[in-house]
């Protein structure tokens, strides 16, 4: 049998990343609870939304007046783009777990790994940022 050992940084990312689930699932349950039981208007209409769901993604945004990239920013006093703060919240999850082991790798020595991660959290806030694009979207 393999016997496997946990490093530092394993328990480090790991324990940044059990405590930003946790927070980020509670995030998105009171952020659906405020939505569902319509503590928060919501930009478009519950009953509206099956006439949006054929829509291409471009004529969905122009026929409700939404922005696209980050502009769901200035829409979070509305019951459907609340949720969007947990959502975001997950994403930048790994950024910080990243960047927690970052020092931790310089220190023991691993010059390699601490450079991938520091291009790892490059990649993820150019992705978030809007500036790295790829696809034909």
């Amino acid at each position: 049998m393999t016997k496997y050992t946990v490093t530092e940084e394993q328990i480090a990312y790991a324990k940044i990343l059990d405590l930003g689930m946790k927070v980020g699932l509670l995030t998105l349950v009171i952020s659906f609870g405020l939505y569902v039981f319509g503590v928060l208007e919501p930009h478009v209409p519950l009953k509206d939304l099956p006439n949006y769901w054929k829509l291409p993604v471009h004529d969905y945004l122009v026929q409700t007046k939404i922005g696209q990239g980050w502009s769901w920013l200035y829409m979070l006093n509305k019951g459907d783009f609340l949720n969007f703060i947990g959502i975001a919240f997950l994403a930048g999850v790994s950024i910080v777990c990243y960047l927690r082991i970052i020092p931790m790798l310089f220190r023991k020595g691993d010059t390699i790994y601490a450079f991938l991660a520091i291009a790892e959290v490059t990649v993820l806030v150019l992705a978030a940022s809007g500036l790295l694009k790829a696809g034909g979207h």
